[in-house]
């Protein structure tokens, strides 16, 4: 259990700085660049904001480095309790790596044409347009993710129920966190007017993840108590 409790607390390193690094693209760089408004706006927002919009990106491709580091800590922790269930996943995050890069190129592409650096001979308007509609893209298969983000959870909240070291009641919250996340994206693309209402409804199912990673990096993996039947001789 030494190992184990090593294991668990070094992946709740890992997801601690996961998350942060998430957390900082998804709502810190959004809150200080705006780019919900129209193209020339944006357009102003980014160039004005260039370094910073250029640490998100990079900030991006290293949280999806975490990630992959992350799930492999995760699988050694609880191939023992179902081998299926581990490789599952890591199946579940492996997947968005590729989708994870191809997003960030789209923005690295509405930055290069917001400067000017390709499409010489288009006008400044056409420019701004089209590298909006990159950065659309962007948002769209941010959104396409959030899926993912949710179905990974499934299989690490079954894990950590089944699991002789960790409370259930850890991968109870972590399967409703996922689900609110597919319920989430779903609703982001099939039902866009109603993405902010239903994004209020399940904040507390939201912080399953935050609660696993707390309990991995300060307790680890803790066994349960033997019953009385067995704890004492006969």
């Amino acid at each position: 259990m030494d190992s184990a409790k090593k294991t668990a607390r070094f992946a709740g390193l890992l997801y601690l700085i996961w998350i942060v690094t998430g957390l900082y693209s998804l709502f810190y760089v959004p809150s200080q660049i705006n780019m919900r408004d129209d193209a020339v706006t944006v357009a102003q927002n980014i160039l004005s904001n260039e370094f910073l919009f250029r640490i998100s990106i990079m900030n991006n491709v290293v949280n999806s480095s975490i990630w992959v580091f992350l799930v492999l800590v995760l699988y050694r922790l609880f191939k023992s309790v179902n081998g299926r269930q581990a490789k599952l996943l890591v199946a579940l995050v492996l997947v968005q790596i590729p989708a994870v890069i191809i997003v960030e190129v789209f923005n690295v592409t509405s930055l290069m044409i917001l400067k000017g650096e390709v499409l010489k001979t288009f006008e400044l308007g056409q420019r701004q347009d089209l590298a909006l509609l990159f950065l659309r893209m962007t948002d769209y298969g941010v959104l396409a993710l959030e899926l993912y983000w949710g179905l990974w959870l499934l299989p690490l909240g079954v894990l950590a129920y089944r699991s002789s070291f960790l409370p259930r009641f850890l991968g109870v919250w972590l399967i409703i966190n996922g689900c609110a996340l597919v319920v989430l994206s779903f609703t982001a693309v099939l039902l866009p007017e109603y993405k902010d209402t239903v994004f209020t409804i399940p904040v507390p199912a939201m912080l399953g993840e935050v609660a696993f990673m707390l309990w991995l990096l300060i307790i680890g993996a803790k066994p349960k108590p033997l019953d009385d039947t067995f704890s004492a001789p006969g």
